[in-house]
This record gives structure tokens, C-alpha cells and sequence, in this order.
């Protein structure tokens, strides 16, 4: 009972106030009228104030008599007051407490004058009523009791049939089948029916049973019917047993249950006149049953799909057949009705939802909506729901549709007026719907529509107090969207319109909420419902038939079936077409093309079902080998590229794919990037580009498109856009760019630790390449509001986000070149003035203003001491500008332009091609003619102002605070390695850009150097690349290579381009009497020695490489040699070497590693070819010059080279060139220490260290050759001068005096013991460590002194010339003998034999480099005029002999060198043929690499005598300042008889050699 609590102080002042107070509530309770609810007030009043009573707060007479006057206010309230006492009667009897029961009982006593007996007697407790003197015995009441209840309720009434009279039956059926239309009301009818009962002694239940039987055939007449019912109703439960008998009647196996039975319990339950749960326990089938019959259902839909996937055999077929044909038979053996379903029906359409779904939640969920009345029924309600609020905000213009009639009953679910009354019923009317919703398509739109307005509504609406609401609601249509939009549209056959109506809608939600939808609906709604499991099963079977029979010819029809199939069921059809495209990729073509017909909806499903494909955990991203992507990645990849562009796909979510997981650390991905961006936006990243490509690609953006790419992807307008839009709008386009520039060293730190070095080799390149071609596209498609905004500046880009530098600056460029060019155009508004000298000021003050703060944000990249050498400046500048900045490819613009001449021409005489067509084809390529020269014309002026802004800025680029060894290593390190191997262009742009700093003619910056560092240590680059990388540096190199060739081929060329340049000047230094400074130019010659060591150092490298075995070594030097071979090699015997060592590398690889096999044999082929280009050694670089070039060049290497750091992969074999920097370094006495030290731990050679640079003891060595080679090589190189003229001829006289001399020389040879030969091995050993130790504070790298080792032992030759290697003491006479006779035997052996000098050369050149070791110290240390004199005897003295002995010693070489081999190990014989390579080269070079020419000594004496005043000044100079004045020309006499003395021992110890050799043999 409710409760009303009274207030304390009414109590205590009872008769004061409380009284008074009390009755007025009383009274307000009595006159409220509340439905109802006034009663329960009024008895909580009572019930307080008698409560106090029995407490005994108040007396009774004071409560009684106020009872009492309270009677008057209702005519029920005795009635109420009996109630109170009965709650009391039970409360007290309850209690112990006597004294509160006494109470009770005196204040019921007290009231029996107001409340009437007879309800006392009907309320109160038996016990209670006799205490009270109401009844005399509580049992005898309580037995009569019983006995009235039975005769009432228990004991049957027996009616006499013969007295119920018929008429009585009929008149009834007559009154109520009347005409109702009048003025007769139930009441009326009611008692005309109970006048018959009476009159006719006619049963209730029997008239009850007539009302209903009536109303079920007028069921139209609800409302009279009802209403008689009501006015007519005994007990609910009656009602329901005779419906239940009248359900009962037709649950017979052939009965059918007739819809206005259905029609009247349907309105009973609605109006409450009976209960659900006592009607539903009459209807059948019962539930267990129910559940039974779905759960079959599901598993003969399962076992339908399962049929329909695998494969029958025909007798199992014929089978299946006549199994469902039973089933079918017994199917239509009808079964009884599922009066519930009847029942369920009847409600919904009658509009009472709450019992409807009481029904349907006893069910499985969607077993009732699954029979088409019931869905129709609930789609027909829910037509009625939402009308008002779709008329208002869902209807589209134009339409009108049609009205529908609302339901006349009230107690139906109300019409929605806004969107938040959806959420009472409608929400749940369509979840109870789910797929079934496809019965009503109409419904379906109208669903879609409001959810379409709502979204406007929740897009537009900003009030913050609506946001909760508006997201509930939103939840809510997504949810409705899973459940019932989408699995209904699975059962719509290829309805495109639903489809189209549905995108129109989804396209409003983000693309995370849509693919969750397709998500669910792909892997959870077809499990869900038997319909949905046969309806998957059946699309499967078709988009198999389908793709089987799926071809380029038939793309039309098959496309259409596609669409078709499409428009229901996009995710099971796209899962099978991915799934096969996986495993055939020539599928991708024909498919890409038949998905035309596909509606907006299913495009945006194909991007999730991509995206969904390449997540696949199952699956493995590479190949078993784990060096290679796997195919399926590859292949949904080139699908990706392709689909997107050619339909209007969102890529939000695959681009927001490729992001997550590149911050997850994984590259695999980036793949399918770099085939989106390839496809929409045309560009191309490869580093198999021609060089017309190459070339095209260095101009503008036109001509990239038509000449830079292999396939010209035409019309990329709309779809570069759409790209563009993506990234833009969903802020992707910094972070992916930063994600990949990171991620490049992250696939080798990060994911590289597992994985095998080929496949993070890939990665690696991929993810390069893919940021190339991304930024690239950014950089041509981006504005430049859009850029700028987007970019951080340079110092953030590599600080903040630890972007790599290289990648850093290749962002920012297109900034800087965008900003440039707008400040540019606002320059030139402000100040007109159209003369070009004037624009260029103005673009060089646009530079200024935008790359000054670039300058400064630069200098924070590298630590300050970088800044010593390299301006921040020229950092900036050589990182900021490209190709496009330094040259224009006039030829590449004239190509295209020319190609679109033709095409005009070959339309002008098509007769095939329509007139209309012509005319637009022709406009088409005049446009793009016109386009291509207007471009070549920009790009010309632009080239001119940056090269003129360039000139203005040379001066202050390169400060060289240390060396210029150091700025060179500097500008390497930092500028040209990184970006050379960046893109293919910068390749390119790096080796030009060098040549420009060298025409700028730039202070301090030695171009010599420069090359030289390039091409003497390319060991440590090529190994540390990738693959794409090799190729870039290949090309790199190639364009190095070019320009040398071009200034090696011509000297025209050569003195127009580098003498008078800085670049290739050699200052020497003297502290003279007027301490003035002399300037000295490389001259032509000399440069052309220094090719030829730069082509040996090449060949020497890549030999080096070849015979690792390693494969990235092998691999990396095979794609640079291919790269170079226009350029390299030029020099036959270079090439040769080359040639076998790639030769064994194809032998070798063919059955292992048939990748390096397939480069080599590439290589091979092409390097045959290029064979017939190839020149002997002495066309390359004349080994006879004028005297007087010796000089300079031994003083070239003064400070203005010096310091030339010598790398480690160099340093033995060019170990004369370091130390003969050292030694002019002590003899000049002006280059410190520090620069000393700089130079040592630089460890590179000068550029013309080795080369012209070494006086007369290396052209001691040159003219130490072959009678035969002499002659050949005079007759090839022109005397210039008189003096050579004359010199040739007395040559001729003493090779004929040789030559008598050699016969007699021949006869008295010896072999050598094979004891001497241990004992050398033994010598040479320790001559290796003296050498380490002692070499001028220089150690020879431990590696390559293990290599020298184990290469001598193996050779016989270099045994014996290892054993005469003595610690480089300059005053010892026994090294100075040891070197005079290992020069004469390293010569004996320049055989132009190949096969000689691929046996023998490897050890001869390693020797011959230890030679020139010591030869440099002498070379300076002889420089003066009286050393070159004695020297110029001693040669004449000692020519003689030498060639006399020359050419029988060659042929006793080669035949000793045979018969060694043949007793050799098989272990020493591999080794030898191992390195063979590098034998021939280093054979064939052996004296190349110090490119000492033979001078002639007439002509050399003839040119001192000339300039030996002047001369000997200039060489005493230097050796005065290093050795301390006077004690020079002591030292000078005891050099002149050492060297005597040396000369005459070196001929006996020639002798007894040759007679030990031949002893041996």
C-alpha cells in the first residue's frame, strides 16, 4: 500500500490543529480525480492515521469520530476504511503485542455504526468478526463458507437442454446480426440478451460462445463487439478457454485455422479482455517444437551450401535428385498451422506491437519475420510509424508518393513526428524485421532516406546539449544499417537502385564506420539466417561460373553477370574474385575492365574486401625463400593500381592501411602505394630508365609525361586528383612521406634482423623508391599553399622528426622552388622592368630571401667543424637544386616535338580514321607541341638565372679552413655519395654538378681531387649498396666517366675546359729569395696517365669484388660495370682482365645463383661487344713524353693537392703515390704537421699521385720494356719536337746492340734450387713486416698485407719478388739494389701475352705498387740537376744491358712459368685461377698506376740543359728547407754512389738469378 507519511506535529496537536489539518486532506485526496490513483491516496490517509491509533498515539473516540464525519465526502469510502481494517486485521494478527491488537479491535468496534457489516464480514478474518460480537462462531463461519464456494465454483450446473429453447438460441443470433449502422448500442443489445437468457433459461458460456461465433464472421464491427463483450464479461479466463476449445477444433492435421479467429483473439488481447499467457498455452505448435524446425532449417541450408561447394561425382548426384525429390513429397503433406504465427499476424495487423513482440521473442530471432505475412504485416506497421516524420524530412524533391491511412486504433505505437521517437518503436520493430526488411523495398528506401536526413541533420546541428542525443541516434541507424539494411539487401535479386539509394546514405558516415558495416556483413550476417546461408552458398556457385568462363573477349557479358550478381552480394562475390586473382594474376586485366557495370556501393565494398585481403594474417607476405615479396601481394598490388584508378573509389582506407602499417614498422605494404600512385598519377619510379628517359626527365612537368616514362599512363587528370583529395582531406600526406623516409632505415635496423639480406635489399629499394614517387607526385600535384603548409622546415624535418637528410631536403626542394618562384613574381610586379639583366637581379634577390633562413636552419644538421670547409651555403644550394635547375635537354624536347610531327603526319594520311577524329587528334598533339616549346623556352630562362646566380655565389662557397683534401671529403661525404644514389636523376645531377663547380671555376675546390676520390675506392660503396642503388651509382659514375673521357679523347677539349681552371691546378710552394708563389697547370699528357690509373683503380675494384664470392658484392659490381661500359673499359687489357673474371663468375653461378648468372652472362655479352672500342695501353696514354713534363709533375703535388686522403681499399697498391705526398711534403717545408697527419689518416691518393708525378726512376721502368713494344709504341706516338725525332733513332741503334747482347746473355742462365725458393718464402714474410712497420710512419692495412701473403706463396714469380722487398730505409744500398733488380724483373714480365699475364700478374703488381713506394721518395729526393745527371749515365750505362736480355728472359719466363704450374697443388692451381682477373689487370698495369712515361735521354738531357739553371733553383729550394741547408749536397754525392753501386750490384744479382732459375727449371 502506498504510504503517506502524516506530519509528527498533526499527532501532538491532534485537537488544536491536526484534526482540521487531517480532514482538509481528506478532503482535497477525495475531490482529486486521478484516475485511479485518488483511491490508493485516500487509503493511505486512513491506513496512517488508524496506524497511530493501534500505536496508541491518539485515543479512538477522537479518530473514530473523525472517521466518521469523513463518510460524508465519498460514497466508498466505508468501503476503503474495510480495506484499512483488513490490512490491519493481518498486520496485528501478526503481532504479539496484545495491547496493540486490543486497540485494533476497539477502534473497528467503534466505526461498526459508519461501516456496514456485510463488507466487514466480507473482508475481515473470522476470528476477528466474532471478537468484534459480528458472528457468534468463527468455525461454523468458516464451514459454511466452503460450502457456498463449492456450490459456486465446483459443483456443475446442470442445464436442462430440453428446457434451453432453440427460440431463445435464435432470437439471440438475430440481435446480434442486426443491422448495427443505427442508433443501437451495445447496452442496448446487452439487454435484449439478457431478457433472452431469462426469458429462455439459455447458458452464458453458451451465449458467450454465439457473441464470439458472430463476431468472427463480422469482424469488421470491432468496436460494438468489444464493447458487448466488456458490458457482457464474467471471467477472462472463460473467454480463453472457449477460444482455446475454438484453436483446439482446428489444430486437426487438414484444418486451417481461419484469420477472423485469429482477427478476434488478436483484438481481445489488444482491448486486455484476455491475457496472453493464458491464450498462447491453447496454441500450437508448441515451442520446443519451433525451435526444433529452425535449427533443421540452418543445417539443410548448410548442407545446401556445402553441396553446392564441392565436387559430385554423377552417380552421387543422381542421388541427391531423388532425395529431394522425397523431401519435396513430403513437404507438401501439408502441416497443421502455426496458430501462433496466425495470431502474431493478426496482432501486428491490427497495430499491437507489445503483444506481437511478446510472441516473437518466444521464437528464434528472426523465425517469425522469415514467413513473408508476418514481415509484410510489420513492414505495414512500420509504413504507418514513420510517415508523419518521412513526409516531413525524408521525402526528395519532385517526389510525391502516396498517403497512407493511419491505424484507427489508439493503443497502436504512436506516428513519429521527430527522430528521437524513432527510438520507441520503429528501431525495434525493424531490428525484429532484420533481412526480411527486402520483402517491402519501398520500406527499405524510406529507412534510407530518414537516415540520410538525419545524418544532414547531425552533420549541421553544433548545439552541444544535442550531441549525446544525436550520437545515440546515430548508433542506432548504424546499428540498423548492420542488421537489417545490409543482410536485406543480400536477399534482393540485383536490385542496383536499393544499392544506389543505400551509398547515398553510407557515403555520409566515415569510411572506419562503413567498413565495419561491410565487415560484419561479410564474416557474420551470412551465418546468421537459413536464407542468408543458401543465398551465400548460391553466389558463390555463380561467381564461380562466372570467372571460369571470364575472358577478354567477353568482358561485356561477363561484366554484366557481375553486376548483377553485385548489387546483392558484393562481399561474397569480391571474396572469390580476389581470392582467384591471387593465384592468376592475368585474371587482373580482364576483371578491372568487366567491373563497369558495378554500382558506388560496391566499389567502396571491393576497397574494403582489398583492404581486408592484403590484412589477411593467414597469410604469408613473402615467398618460401624468404628472399622475395609473394605473388598474391604482388598481384592484389598491380589490382589495386589499376582499379583505383580507372573507378571513382574512396582511398581513405587503403591509404590509412599503408600508414598504420608503416607505423607498425612494416614495409611490405608500400607496394601497393607505389602501384596506386603509379596508375593514378602516371609517375614512374625505375632505375632501368634509357638515357632518353633520363634525359626527358630532367625537363618540365610536360615532358616527364610524355618522354620519361616507359608507359604513358594518358588522362591521369581526375584520377592524380582524387589521390590528391584523399591525402589532403584525411592528413596523410607528411605523415606517410615521414613514415617512409624513417622506415628506410627501419627495414634494415628494425625488420632486417630475421630477414634474409636479398629481401631487405628489396624492401630497402622499395620503400625508397616508393617515397621517390610519392614525393614526386606531391611535389608536381600540391600547391604551393598546400606544400608549404604541409611542410616543416628543413631543421624540424630532421631534428624533430629524424627525417634522413637526404630525404629531408628532397621534400623541402619543391618548396623552395615554389617559394623562389612566387617571390620571384612578386618582385617582378612590384618593380616593372622587362630587361633581362634586371630579372636576374630580381630572381637572385628571390633566392636570397627565401634560402637565407634554409642557411641557417642548415647548420644545426652537422656538427660546426663541418662548417670550416663547406659554406651552409653551398650545402644548401647543392641540395636544393635539381637537373631541371643546370641544364635543358634541348635534344629531348626536339625528340618529342618530332615524334608528334609524325603522328600529325601518319593522321594527315590515315584514310581510315574519320574526319571529326582527325581534326581532334591533330589538335591534340599541336597543343601538346605548343605546350613542349613553350616549356623548353621557360626552362631556358630559368637555367640562365640560376647559373648566373650560381657565378655570384662560387666565390664564398668553399672556405677550406684545413685541406682541400678535407673539403673534398666533406663535400663526398655529406653532398654527392648520399645523393648520387638517391634517385637515377640526382645521379646524374651529382656528376653535373660537379662539372658546373669546376666551369664556375670555384676557389678552392680541386676538381682532380675530386674525380680521384670518386673513382680510387668504389671497393666499400658498391658493397654497401642495393640493388636500385648500384644502379644509381653505376650511372653516377657513368656520367663521371663521361666527362673525363670527353676532356681524355680531345686536347682541344682538355685546354678549353681545364687548363687555366682552378681545378686542375697544383700550387708549389717555395720559401724563395723574393718569396713569391709559382702556379703550375696539369698538362694533357699528364692528365692521360691519370685516367689510365683511375681505369685501373676501376678494374681493380671490380675484380676485387668479383672474386669475393659474396653475393651482394658480385651482384652490386656487375649492374655498375654494366652501367659504365659506355664509358669503361677502354683499355684492352683492363677489359681482358675484366672479361675472364666475369667469364668464371658465369661458370661458377650457372647451377647456384642463376640471378648473379643471368647479370653476368648480360654483362659478358655486352662487354664482347664493346670489345671491338677497346685500345692497347700505350693508344690510351703515351708512355713517351717530353722531359720536361716529368718535372711539373713531380712538383704537382705540391699543397695545393696535397693531403689527398688514400682509402683503405687503395692503399697498398698506391702506396708510391702517399708517400711521395710525404715526401714533398718534408722537402717543401710548408705544409704543417696537422695537414701532414690529415693527409696520413685521410688515406686517399692525389689525383695525380700515381699518375704524372713520379720523375725518373718510374720512367726508368717504362723504359725497361720490350725491344719489339718499344718500336710499336714509337711508331704510334708522333715525335713533337727535333729532339725526340733524334732520340728515336738512337734508340733503334742500341735495341740492336741488345739484342747481340741477349744471345750471349742466354747461354749462361742456371735454374733455381727449390731450397732457394723456401728460403724466399721465409724472406718475404719478414720484408712484409719490416715494411709495415718501417714505411714511413705509414702501416700497410693488416687485411691486405694477409693477402699479399698468401697470394705470394702461391706464385713462384711473386715469391722470388717479395723475397727482395727490404724495410724502405733511402740511404740503405742493398733496398736500393733489391728495388732496381725487382724493377727489371717486373718488367721482364709486360709481356703482351695475355695468358703469361694473367698467370703472373697479381703479385707483380702488388710488388710493383710496393715499388712505387720507395720510388716517390727518390723521385723528389733526385730532383736536382746533378742527380738527374748521374742518373741520365747510369741509365744509358745500364739500357743496354737490360733490353738485350729483355726478350729471351720473357720466353724463359713463360716456359718456366708452365712447368711450375704443372707441378703445382691442385689447391694452388684453384688459387691462381681465382685470380686470374686480377693478375692480368694488375700484370698489364704493373707501372700504369704511377703513369710514369719513358722519356728519352737525349731529349731529357737535351731539355736540362736548356732550363738547368732555372731547374736546379726550383728543386734545390724545397730540399734545402727539409733538410736543413747545407748538408744537402753531402747527401746528394753519397745518394749519386749509392745508385752507382746499386746499378752495377743489380746487374750481377740479374745474372746469378736467371742462372739459379734456370737451374731449377
Amino acid at each position: 500500500m502506498a504510504t503517506l507519511i502524516l506530519p509528527g506535529e498533526w499527532i501532538k496537536n491532534w485537537e488544536k490543529s491536526g484534526k482540521h489539518e487531517f480532514v482538509q486532506l481528506c478532503k482535497e485526496l477525495t475531490e482529486k480525480t486521478d484516475h485511479g490513483n485518488e483511491i490508493k491516496d485516500i487509503q493511505a490517509a486512513l491506513y496512517e492515521i488508524c496506524s497511530q491509533v493501534v500505536e496508541g498515539n491518539l485515543k479512538i473516540d477522537l479518530v473514530s469520530s473523525v472517521l466518521g464525519e469523513m463518510m460524508e465526502f465519498r460514497d466508498d469510502l466505508p468501503s476503503v476504511l474495510a480495506d484499512v481494517f483488513c490490512i490491519l486485521d493481518l498486520e496485528t494478527g501478526a503481532l504479539e503485542e496484545k495491547n496493540k491488537r486490543d486497540h485494533y479491535t476497539h477502534l473497528v468496534g467503534a466505526c461498526l455504526s459508519f461501516v456496514p457489516e456485510v463488507i466487514l464480514k466480507e473482508r475481515l478474518d473470522p476470528e476477528t468478526l466474532e471478537s468484534l460480537g459480528l458472528i457468534k462462531q468463527a468455525h461454523q463461519f468458516n464451514q459454511k463458507i466452503v460450502k457456498i464456494k463449492t456450490k459456486l465454483f465446483y459443483k456443475q450446473q446442470k442445464f436442462n437442454l430440453l428446457r434451453e429453447e432453440n427460440e431463445g438460441y435464435a432470437k439471440l443470433i438475430t440481435e446480434l446480426g442486426q443491422d448495427l449502422s443505427g442508433n443501437i448500442t451495445s447496452n442496448l443489445v446487452l439487454e435484449s440478451i439478457k431478457s433472452l437468457i431469462g426469458c429462455f433459461n439459455l447458458d452464458p458460456n453458451r451465449v458467450l460462445d454465439i457473441i464470439l461465433e458472430v463476431y468472427e464472421s463480422r469482424s469488421d464491427q470491432d468496436e460494438f463487439f468489444l464493447s458487448l463483450i466488456k458490458s457482457y464479461m464474467c471471467e477472462p479466463i472463460t473467454i480463453c478457454h472457449i477460444l482455446g476449445f475454438k484453436f483446439k477444433f482446428y489444430q486437426e492435421p487438414n484444418e486451417e485455422t481461419p484469420k477472423s479467429l485469429y482477427h478476434i483473439a488478436a483484438a481481445l488481447l489488444h482491448h486486455n479482455l484476455v491475457e496472453l499467457e493464458d491464450l498462447y498455452v491453447h496454441l500450437m505448435p508448441v515451442d520446443a517444437t519451433i525451435v526444433d524446425e529452425h535449427k533443421r532449417e540452418i543445417s539443410e541450408a548448410k548442407q545446401i551450401a556445402r553441396k553446392l561447394v564441392t565436387v559430385l561425382l554423377p552417380s552421387e548426384k543422381s542421388e541427391d535428385k531423388e532425395k529431394e525429390k522425397e523431401k519435396e513429397e513430403e513437404k507438401n503433406e501439408k502441416p497443421p498451422d502455426n496458430q501462433k504465427l496466425g495470431l502474431l499476424e493478426a496482432l501486428l495487423r491490427i497495430g499491437d506491437w507489445h503483444h506481437a513482440q511478446s510472441i516473437m521473442d518466444q521464437m528464434p530471432s528472426f523465425y517469425a519475420t522469415s514467413h513473408k505475412a508476418i514481415a509484410l504485416a510489420l513492414c505495414q506497421l512500420v509504413h504507418l510509424t514513420v510517415e508523419p516524420l518521412y513526409r516531413r524530412a525524408g521525402v526528395p524533391k519532385g517526389a510525391k508518393g502516396c498517403a497512407l491511412q493511419p491505424l484507427k486504433n489508439k493503443r497502436a505505437p504512436q506516428p513519429t513526428e521527430s527522430f528521437e521517437d524513432l527510438r520507441k518503436d520503429t528501431f525495434s520493430m525493424l531490428c525484429y524485421l532484420g533481412p526480411h526488411l527486402s520483402h517491402d523495398p519501398v520500406l527499405f528506401a524510406k529507412i534510407v532516406r530518414l537516415g540520410k536526413a538525419f545524418m544532414k541533420e547531425y552533420q549541421t546541428d553544433g548545439r552541444p546539449e544535442m550531441k549525446d542525443r544525436l550520437e545515440i541516434l546515430l548508433s542506432c541507424f548504424l546499428s540498423i544499417a548492420d542488421q537489417v539494411l545490409l543482410p536485406s539487401l543480400s536477399l534482393m535479386e540485383c536490385n542496383a537502385c536499393m544499392s544506389e539509394e543505400l551509398w547515398g546514405l553510407f557515403k555520409l558516415f566515415p569510411y572506419q564506420h562503413r567498413y565495419r558495416l561491410y565487415g560484419q556483413w561479410k564474416n557474420e550476417t551470412y551465418s546468421g539466417h537459413p536464407l542468408l546461408v543458401k543465398v551465400k552458398a548460391q553466389s558463390v556457385e555463380r561467381a564461380k561460373y562466372i570467372m571460369k568462363r571470364l575472358t577478354k573477349e567477353n568482358i561485356k557479358q561477363s561484366g554484366r553477370q557481375i553486376g548483377k550478381l553485385s548489387h546483392s552480394n558484393p562481399t561474397i562475390l569480391f571474396d572469390y574474385m580476389l581470392s582467384q586473382i591471387q593465384w592468376y594474376d592475368n585474371l587482373i586485366g580482364p576483371v578491372v575492365d568487366s567491373l563497369k557495370y558495378l554500382t558506388s556501393l560496391n566499389y567502396d565494398v571491393l576497397a574494403y574486401c582489398i583492404i581486408e585481403a592484403l590484412a589477411n594474417p593467414e597469410k604469408e607476405k613473402m615467398k618460401h625463400d624468404d628472399t622475395t615479396l609473394s605473388s598474391w601481394l604482388q598481384s592484389l598490388a598491380s589490382l589495386c593500381g589499376a582499379v583505383f584508378r580507372k573507378y571513382p573509389i574512396e582511398l581513405a582506407g587503403l591509404l590509412q592501411y599503408v600508414t598504420n602499417q608503416l607505423k607498425a614498422g612494416k614495409s611490405f605494404d608500400l607496394l601497393i602505394l607505389k602501384e596506386v600512385v603509379q596508375k593514378m598519377a602516371g609517375i614512374e619510379i625505375t632505375d632501368e630508365m634509357t638515357s632518353e628517359q633520363l634525359e626527358a626527365m630532367t625537363g618540365g612537368e610536360q615532358l616527364k609525361a610524355e618522354g620519361g616514362y616507359f608507359g604513358q599512363i594518358r588522362n591521369t587528370k581526375k584520377s592524380s586528383q582524387r589521390l590528391k583529395d584523399a591525402l589532403l582531406d584525411h592528413e596523410l600526406a607528411l605523415p606517410l612521406c615521414l613514415l617512409m623516409a624513417q622506415q628506410r632505415n627501419g627495414v634494415v635496423f628494425l625488420e632486417g634482423g630475421e630477414k634474409h639480406l636479398k629481401l631487405v635489399g628489396h624492401l630497402y629499394d622499395q620503400c625508397h623508391d616508393t617515397l621517390l614517387q610519392f614525393g614526386g607526385f606531391l611535389a608536381s600535384n600540391l600547391s604551393t599553399e598546400d606544400y608549404i603548409k604541409r611542410v616543416p622546415s628543413i631543421d624540424i624535418l630532421c631534428n624533430q622528426f629524424h627525417t634522413p637528410h637526404d630525404a629531408a631536403f628532397f621534400l623541402s626542394r619543391p618548396m623552395y622552388a615554389h617559394q623562389i618562384l612566387s617571390k620571384y613574381d612578386e618582385l617582378k610586379k612590384a618593380e616593372k622592368g622587362n630587361r633581362q639583366q634586371q630579372k636576374v637581379h630580381k630572381y637572385v634577390a628571390a633566392c636570397e630571401q627565401v634560402m637565407t633562413p634554409v642557411h641557417e636552419a642548415v647548420v644545426s644538421l652537422h656538427p660546426a667543424r663541418v662548417w670550416d670547409d663547406l659554406r651552409p651555403q653551398f650545402y644548401a644550394t647543392f641540395w636544393s637544386l635539381t637537373m631541371y635547375d643546370l641544364a635543358v635537354p634541348h635534344s629531348a624536347y626536339d625528340r618529342e616535338v618530332n615524334k608528334l610531327k609524325v603522328q600529325i603526319s601518319a593522321i594527315e594520311e590515315n584514310p581510315e580514321i574519320p574526319i571529326n577524329k582527325k581534326k581532334k587528334e591533330k589538335e591534340r598533339c599541336t597543343a601538346l607541341q605548343e605546350k613542349l616549346q613553350e616549356e623548353e623556352k621557360k626552362q631556358m630562362e630559368h637555367v640562365q638565372r640560376v647559373l648566373h646566380r650560381l657565378k655570384l655565389e662560387k666565390d664564398s662557397w668553399l672556405l677550406t679552413k684545413s685541406t682541400k683534401n678535407e673539403t673534398i671529403t666533406k663535400f663526398l661525404q655529406l653532398c654527392l655519395f648520399p645523393r648520387c644514389i638517391f634517385s637515377s636523376i640526382d645521379a646524374v645531377y651529382c656528376a653535373r654538378f660537379v662539372e658546373l663547380v669546376h666551369q664556375q671555376k670555384t676557389p678552392n675546390f680541386c676538381t682532380l681531387l675530386c674525380y680521384d676520390r670518386v673513382f680510387s675506392a668504389i671497393i666499400y660503396t658498391v658493397a654497401s649498396c642495393t640493388e636500385n642503388e648500384s644502379h644509381r651509382y653505376g650511372r653516377f659514375l657513368c656520367c663521371m666517366l663521361e666527362t673525363v673521357t670527353r676532356w681524355h679523347s680531345d686536347r682541344a677539349v682538355y685546354e678549353k675546359e681545364c687548363v687555366n681552371y682552378p681545378g686542375f691546378l697544383t700550387i708549389f710552394r717555395a720559401a724563395g729569395i723574393d718569396g713569391g708563389n709559382k702556379a703550375d697547370q696539369l698538362d694533357y699528357e699528364n692528365f692521360r696517365h691519370v685516367v689510365h690509373k683511375w681505369h685501373y683503380m676501376l678494374t681493380k675494384a671490380s675484380v676485387h669484388c668479383l672474386e669475393t664470392g659474396d653475393y651482394t658484392h658480385i651482384r652490386n659490381i656487375l649492374i655498375v660495370l654494366t652501367k659504365i661500359l659506355p664509358c669503361y673499359p677502354k683499355v684492352l687489357n683492363l677489359g681482358q682482365a675484366l672479361e675472364a673474371r666475369v667469364h668464371k663468375i658465369c661458370l661458377e653461378e650457372k647451377d647456384k645463383r642463376p640471378d648473379l648468372y643471368a647479370l653476368a652472362m648480360g654483362y659478358s655479352g655486352r662487354l664482347k661487344s664493346q670489345k671491338v672500342h677497346m685500345v692497347p695501353e700505350n693508344e690510351f696514354h703515351h708512355k713517351d713524353q717530353p722531359a720536361r713534363s716529368a718535372t711539373p709533375a713531380s712538383q704537382q703535388n705540391g699543397p695545393g693537392s696535397t693531403g689527398k686522403p688514400a682509402t683503405n681499399a687503395s692503399k697498398t697498391e698506391e702506396g708510391a703515390s702517399e708517400d711521395g705526398d710525404r715526401g714533398k711534403e718534408k722537402s717543401q717545408g710548408t705544409t704543417k704537421p696537422a695537414n701532414k697527419a690529415n693527409s696520413t689518416s685521410g688515406k686517399v691518393t692525389t689525383s695525380n699521385g700515381n699518375g704524372a708525378l713520379n720523375s725518373t726512376k718510374a720512367v726508368k721502368d717504362d723504359k725497361e720494356k720490350s725491344g719489339k713494344e718499344k718500336k710499336e709504341k714509337k711508331e704510334k706516338t708522333p715525335g713533337s719536337t727535333p729532339e725526340t725525332k733524334a732520340e728515336n733513332r738512337r734508340e733503334k741503334q742500341r735495341d740492336e746492340r741488345a739484342g747481340k747482347e741477349e744471345r750471349v746473355v742466354r747461354e749462361g742462365k742456371e735454374k733455381t734450387p727449390k731450397a732457394d725458393r723456401e728460403k724466399v718464402k721465409l724472406e718475404e714474410k719478414s720484408s712484409k713486416d719490416d715494411k709495415a712497420k718501417a714505411g714511413n710512419g705509414e702501416p700497410v692495412e693488416p687485411g691486405r698485407e694477409r693477402d699479399a701473403v698468401k697470394e705470394s706463396k702461391s706464385k713462384e714469380k711473386g715469391e722470388r719478388n717479395a723475397a727482395t722487398l727490404k724495410s724502405p730505409n733511402l740511404r740503405s744500398e742493398a733496398a736500393e739494389s733489391e728495388r732496381d733488380h725487382k724493377r727489371r724483373k717486373l718488367d721482364s714480365h709486360s709481356s703482351p701475352s695475355h695468358s703469361s699475364s694473367v698467370k703472373d700478374g697479381s703479385n707483380e703488381l702488388k710488388d710493383s705498387a710496393s715499388k712505387q713506394h720507395h720510388i716517390t721518395f727518390n723521385s723528389v729526393a733526385r730532383s736536382k740537376s746533378r742527380e738527374r745527371e748521374a742518373e741520365k749515365k747510369d741509365t744509358e750505362n745500364i739500357q743496354g744491358r737490360s733490353k738485350e736480355k729483355k726478350e729471351e728472359k720473357d720466353r724463359k719466363e713463360r716456359k718456366r712459368d708452365h712447368t711450375v704450374n704443372d707441378r703445382e697443388t691442385s689447391q694452388e692451381s684453384k688459387r691462381r685461377k681465382d685470380e686470374n682477373g686480377t693478375n692480368s689487370s694488375k700484370n698489364s698495369q704493373s707501372t700504369s698506376p704511377s703513369c710514369d712515361s719513358p722519356v728519352s735521354p737525349g731529349k731529357e738531357k737535351s731539355k736540362r740543359s736548356k732550363s738547368s739553371s732555372k731547374e736546379k733553383a726550383e728543386s734545390v729550394k724545397p730540399e734545402r728547407t727539409s733538410s736543413g741547408g747545407k748538408k744537402e749536397s753531402r747527401h746528394d754525392k753519397e745518394k749519386s754512389e749509392k745508385k752507382e753501386k746499386r746499378d752495377s750490384a743489380a746487374g750481377k744479382e740479374e745474372k746469378k738469378h736467371h742462372k739459379s732459375s734456370d737451374k731449377h727449371r
